[in-house]
């Protein structure tokens, strides 16, 4: 928390207005008695935060007042939720206990302030992060509206995050990608899920980021006038179909038109659909679907649709409820646009989520749409033993999808899953036990194996047998959360039942060695053999990987308790100048410091740069402390930065380059283009060399008239890798070129 200030009377008069702009937002009808107790909620929550500021210096209580604004407006909750929101973090900051929220706010609202509360410093966890993301994920099948809070309350603190230290920044970015962004997804939630993504990219990748947003603004008018010119032809057409309508345009997200650039290789300007044409209809709900189609129909008469394209969300909705009917077509000077029909329901859905859905409970199975991931939630959460950074993972596995394929049960049921899900997954979709005793699967009556990857309309059959039982390659086979943490549950306790006996044994030999609190010498046995699974324990002591007179040789038995042998002192040698220099897989940065760690010269720390993402000077980056090969330097955007600046925030440390030093980075750049015959390699190489570059590894492969390259050069920084990116891009028949993340 910031420094202690005391409110000004301007600053008295400002939060009052934004409390009454608040209130004005909502989208949901409340009572007298409720704005009673929102006006309670707003005094407590003002009077509580009094002398506390952000890191903006502005008074702490705009930051609950904008959550509760957020979750009036922009999700529609109620009263209740709006007076959680307000008190959300006076339990955590200020003084305030959940007994007194209790008394004066009865059960519900106490019982969402404290799903919102994280939980005590105190708590030993490998991953305090993940504990908290973990409580909060536990409240979906209690009050889904706590997460709804919760999402509101990191929406506003990305909408803030400049006043943030960068590093701060960055860990903050990194969990709200990993974490906040697929559950607003998982939740209907897409607006929310949108400038979630977009406000991370502006933090992980700021030069990216801009150049979008640059080229965004720079093409506006552009863009609006070939918007109004597609939609001028249609509404003469639409206004004959009789349905009161909305046609308007709007640009796709930098972060998904920055993900397009990426994939397809090509710049900016080759992007074709950067923007998408909305029609919104305001028809009952019996007449949705005629006339979603009618419109569908009316707008290929003007254009010519692109057949693959078609997305029909209406007939089969996908798993969180959206439903809208998405078609792409051929506009004016051959440019594709993507069109969304949907009607009035379908919009209020899709822009608010569950949030919407209990307007609409009952209609669609909208209902059964979100109960079915919640029960799927609750297969997670069922297990209280496991690791809660791998449950944060089979979360992300249960949520962060765009894409569902369909498949049936031998009855004609349908079950939507995860695009490659296998047919291991379906057996676990169908029951927990269906999943444990999967002998073999049929497929449109013919055999598969597990691994099989499901196709949209496969038919499904499962034979199960009582001896089967799941085994350690099966978490290979699956992608869904729900089969990877059932799985690994079963795996777990046919561990346990094997380690029973081994465990006995243990006990019986502590009692023999006098040992007086067994339940802690078991805790330190298994800190230092297993890193704390007892479990893995006396499963390795069962299966006679190590004795128990191993398991022992450490420790020795002092005053009744298991006390570390002290080590012997190991022989005085002369020191070789070299051996901090020969450490394993990577040397010590040496020469002139480039690096500064948490504000210390980074030559004075051991780190190494990681192979994962190869940071080059000028990349955005920050240290990891790993557990047992010291300081790694990763880029911001590196494919591990998520899990470890979400999960491990705690060995995060702020890392920033200071220097030009000539010192060399490995940098890997894939290049893609016609193979013209020969010549090739020559023409790259004479390029690389032009530019006074190394290379230090080169692969090349042809096929069907083209080539890819994987070429590994050694570059002092980013300047000089981009200019070597450009070059390399237009050398003739190089078609793309870019950085291996």
């Amino acid at each position: 928390m910031a420094e202690v200030l005391d409110i000004t009377v301007a600053e008295e008069t400002e939060i009052r207005q934004a409390y009454e702009a608040m209130i004005g937002s909502m989208r949901t009808p409340y009572s007298q008695e409720d704005r009673e107790q929102m006006d309670r909620a707003f005094k407590l929550a003002n009077f509580s935060h009094r002398h506390q500021r952000r890191k903006s210096k502005e008074p702490y209580i705009f930051h609950p007042i904008a959550v509760a604004h957020i979750c009036a407006e922009e999700i529609g909750l109620g009263a209740t939720a709006i007076c959680a929101a307000l008190l959300h973090d006076v339990v955590e900051d200020t003084p305030v206990t959940i007994e007194e929220l209790q008394e004066q706010f009865g059960d519900r609202i106490a019982q969402m302030v404290n799903g919102l509360t994280k939980l005590d410093s105190a708590y030993q966890s490998e991953s305090q992060q993940a504990e908290n993301f973990k409580k909060v994920l536990s409240t979906l099948i209690v009050d889904v509206r706590i997460v709804l809070i919760k999402m509101a309350d990191r929406l506003h603190n990305m909408r803030t995050i400049r006043s943030m230290p960068e590093h701060k920044q960055l860990k903050i970015a990194a969990e709200t990608s990993y974490i906040y962004a697929p559950l607003a997804h998982r939740l209907g939630l897409y607006n929310f899920r949108s400038e979630f993504l977009d406000l991370c990219m502006k933090v992980l990748e700021r030069d990216e980021y801009d150049a979008v947003a640059r080229k965004l603004q720079e093409t506006k008018a552009a863009r609006e006038k070939y918007i109004e010119s597609f939609i001028r032809p249609l509404r003469e057409k639409l206004d004959t179909l009789g349905y009161p309508y909305r046609i308007f345009g709007r640009p796709k997200s930098i972060y998904s038109i920055s993900n397009k650039i990426k994939k397809k290789q090509v710049p900016f300007e080759q992007i074709y659909d950067l923007f998408a044409v909305r029609i919104i209809l305001d028809v009952p709900r019996d007449k949705e679907k005629l006339a979603a189609w009618a419109t569908y129909s009316t707008i290929t008469d003007e254009y010519q649709a692109v057949p693959s394209r078609l997305k029909d969300w209406i007939t089969i909705p996908k798993s969180n409820g959206y439903e809208s009917l998405h078609t792409t077509v051929v506009g004016p000077d051959a440019r594709f646009v993507e069109v969304q029909i949907r009607s009035e329901r379908m919009n209020e859905i899709a822009e608010r989520g569950f949030a919407a859905h209990w307007k609409y409970k009952g209609i669609n199975n909208q209902r059964d749409v979100y109960e079915q991931w919640f029960e799927s939630v609750r297969d997670i959460l069922e297990n209280p033993n496991s690791d809660t950074v791998q449950f944060l993972g089979d979360f992300r596995a249960n949520s962060f999808f765009n894409e569902e394929v369909y498949v049936y049960t031998p009855d004609g049921d349908m079950k939507a899953l995860p695009k490659g899900s296998t047919a291991l997954d379906f057996a676990f979709s169908v029951h927990s036990m269906v999943g444990y005793h999967c002998q073999s699967i049929l497929c449109d009556e013919r055999i598969v194996p597990m691994s099989y990857e499901l196709r949209n309309g496969d038919r499904l059959q499962v034979n199960t047998s009582p001896n089967q039982k799941p085994n350690p390659n099966w978490l290979d086979m699956v992608k869904t959360g729900k089969a990877k943490a059932k799985i690994r549950q079963s795996l777990k306790e046919e561990k346990r039942k094997q380690g029973e006996l081994a465990r006995e044994a243990l006990l019986r030999k502590l009692k023999k060695l006098h040992v007086e609190d067994e339940k802690a010498a078991i805790e330190t046995l298994a800190r230092h053999h297993t890193d704390g699974s007892h479990v893995d324990l006396f499963y390795d002591i069962g299966r006679e990987e190590i004795s128990i007179a191993q398991v022992l040789k450490p420790f020795t038995v002092d005053h009744g308790k298991l006390v570390p042998v002290a080590p012997a002192s190991p022989p005085v040698q002369e020191k070789d100048p070299d051996s901090r220099t020969r450490r394993s897989g990577a040397t010590k940065i040496k020469g002139t410091t480039k690096l500064l760690i948490n504000g210390e010269p980074g030559d004075q720390l051991e780190y190494t740069m990681a192979s994962c993402c190869n940071p080059v000077q000028g990349d955005q980056v920050f240290a990891y402390l790993t557990s047992n090969a010291g300081l790694k330097i990763h880029r911001v955007i590196c494919p591990n930065a998520e899990n470890l600046m979400a999960n491990y925030d705690y060995r995060i440390m702020k890392a920033e380059w200071v220097s030009t030093s000539q010192h060399s980075f490995v940098a890997e750049l894939k290049l893609t283009g016609l193979d013209s015959g020969k010549g090739v390699i020559e023409t790259i190489s004479h390029e690389i060399t032009q530019m006074d570059l190394d290379i230090r590894s080169f692969q090349i492969a042809a096929q069907s008239g083209t080539f890819t390259a994987q070429i590994s050069l050694l570059v002092r920084n980013t300047d000089q890798l981009r200019l070597a990116t450009r070059a390399l891009q237009n050398l003739d028949n190089v078609s793309t070129v870019s950085r291996v993340e």
